[in-house]
């Protein structure tokens, strides 16, 4: 059947659970204010994604455990043009670059379309953005028996001219965590991250109390003076430690040889201001988008146990490394 037709028939419809009673590990269930979320689920862990504001994750869990922070006073909120205020659902996907892309809410904010297209995996599908000329589709697909969560977006340009955006990812995970980046040489920045500081100012020099090069590695070990921290490793994996056991692995893929059209040309970013949450931001390649076409990216999550380290000890690096390999590797 042709693409546009089955996106089409998505729009008209609400959440599709026809089959839901048929997959393995997929129900529709109410939370946080909202109907027809789509829960996927194994015996260890828990997705829910929530359509009804820009096709989000409401909840990613382990173990019982609680990765993203959830707050409470945003519950049912939805977007309505001219309509203040935003919603804090934090498993949030974006299109970029940051700065010189056109403001997108329907993308961003709107009411998707929820659909079950196999076991323990949902689509969601945006409307066709007219500021962007995007819309988006994407697939969440959990593993039978890990915590491992695919979670892959495409862009198709809708539009009748060529447009160039990358993929954003913009999660929001617990705060008052550690964030551990492999490094990688060369690196265009000499302290291998840069800090933004109040715009246009972006420090390419930045020397901070809270952020460490170690053994490889790049520490972040709570707020900097400026939160928004660019980086442009091409290990294509990151970690973060959290107070609750708790360790967030993103991977994704990293093109040594394309162009990164973020100012600064990341391949990611990290927000991590004095709030309770830190944004985890995997950032993809320029897409150069003829009317018709389209492009997907894939990161991968996982959240394993991890012993959050007491005051006044350091983070086991050579720990991390081995976990989040072993767990990358092992799918």
């Amino acid at each position: 059947m042709n693409r546009s037709l089955l996106i089409f028939g998505y729009l008209l419809s609400s959440v599709s659970l026809a089959s839901a009673g048929e997959r393995e590990g997929v129900s529709q269930i109410s939370a946080y204010g909202y109907d027809d979320c789509l829960k996927i689920s194994n015996d260890q862990t828990s997705v829910i994604i929530c359509p009804q504001v820009g096709g989000r994750i409401l909840s990613y869990s382990f173990q019982d455990r609680e990765a993203l922070p959830l707050p409470k006073g945003g519950e049912g909120w939805t977007y309505e043009e001219g309509k203040r205020g935003g919603s804090p659902i934090p498993g949030r996907f974006d299109i970029g670059p940051e700065t010189t892309i056109p403001q997108h809410p329907v993308l961003w904010q709107g009411v998707w379309q929820g659909k079950v297209i196999g076991d323990r995996k949902v689509q969601v599908v945006s409307p066709h953005d007219q500021a962007t000329g995007i819309q988006l589709i994407r697939e969440f697909t959990l593993n039978k028996k890990t915590s491992q969560l695919e979670c892959r977006q495409t862009m198709t340009n809708r539009s009748k001219e060529t447009v160039e955006y990358c993929y954003w990812s913009r999660t929001f995970a617990l705060g008052g965590g550690i964030v551990v980046v492999p490094l990688t040489k060369p690196s265009r920045f000499p302290n291998q991250y840069v800090m933004y500081t109040p715009a246009p100012i972006i420090n390419y020099l930045p020397e901070d109390k809270n952020i460490r090069r170690r053994d490889g590695f790049l520490e972040i070990l709570g707020p900097p003076a400026h939160p928004k921290l660019g980086m442009d490793t091409q290990a294509g994996w990151f970690a973060y430690l959290m107070p609750n056991d708790l360790m967030f692995v993103k991977q994704f893929p990293v093109y040594p040889d394309r162009v990164y059209n973020e100012v600064a040309g990341l391949t990611m970013s990290i927000w991590y201001p004095d709030r309770p949450m830190v944004e985890l931001e995997p950032i993809g390649p320029r897409e150069k988008l003829k009317p018709g076409t389209s492009a997907s990216f894939k990161e991968t999550w996982y959240l394993l146990p991890q012993e959050f380290p007491e005051s006044g000890q350091q983070v086991d690096l050579q720990a991390v490394e081995t976990a989040a390999k072993g767990a990358m590797s092992a799918q």
